[in-house]
Formats: C-alpha cells, sequence, structure tokens
C-alpha cells in the first residue's frame, strides 16, 4: 500500500502520528511463526499452535493507551478469522489463522482506527 493510500484509509491514525510513516510496518509487523532449527531458544508461541507472530509497534501503543490496546486484543481474540489467539505480552500475540499477513495488518489498523477517537 502506499503512503497516500494508508493515509486515505486510516486517517485518524495518521492524523494523530508524529512521525511521517510511510509503511505499515512501523505500525505493526506481521511475520511468519516458524520453528528455527538453529535457536537454542524455547518458542513460548508455538509454530504448530500459532502460525504468525503479531507486534504492535510503540507508535500503535502509544496512540491506543492501555485501555486501547485492551480492547485491541479483545477484539483481536473474538475476530472470526482468528482460530486461536495467544497474547505473550500486550504488544506480542501469536494467532492461528487462514488470513494472510497484509490482510491481518489491515484488520489491526483498521481496529486500529475504529478504537481512535
Amino acid at each position: 500500500m502506499t503512503k497516500k493510500i494508508l493515509v486515505q484509509k486510516y486517517q485518524k491514525i495518521f492524523s494523530k502520528l508524529e512521525d511521517d510513516i510511510d509503511e505499515v510496518r512501523y505500525l505493526v509487523v506481521v511475520d511468519e511463526n516458524y520453528d528455527d532449527e538453529d535457536s537454542d531458544e524455547f518458542d513460548a508461541i508455538d509454530p504448530e499452535d500459532y502460525n504468525y507472530l503479531v507486534y504492535i509497534t510503540e507508535r500503535l501503543q502509544t496512540l491506543l493507551a492501555e485501555g486501547g490496546m485492551v480492547a485491541l486484543v479483545k477484539q483481536l481474540e473474538s475476530h472470526p478469522s482468528v482460530d486461536l489467539f495467544y497474547l505473550s505480552e500486550i504488544d506480542l500475540y501469536g494467532i492461528q489463522t487462514a488470513m494472510t499477513q497484509e490482510q491481518i495488518k489491515q484488520m489491526i489498523l483498521q481496529y486500529v482506527e475504529e478504537l481512535l477517537v
């Protein structure tokens, strides 16, 4: 998505941002969750159960404040396309879904847009 489309689609978010953001990854990061064979670290968010990791950046956390972050978590947990939801921290989640990374990002940004006054 171009910056122009992002700004048009998510007007409330972009009107409240202090930084000049031109990519979604500065707001929300969605990565495929996979088992890293080379790592000795324990995967708290098991790739067999959750196919995506979602991180809400500090920029969005600041916009939403604590109450908004809690509301966002509740909306994500109850979304019909999210089969499993794991809250690791208030800004880090594991989800199991058939949605694409782009669809997940758009879902989250739409929820944030709706939560902003």
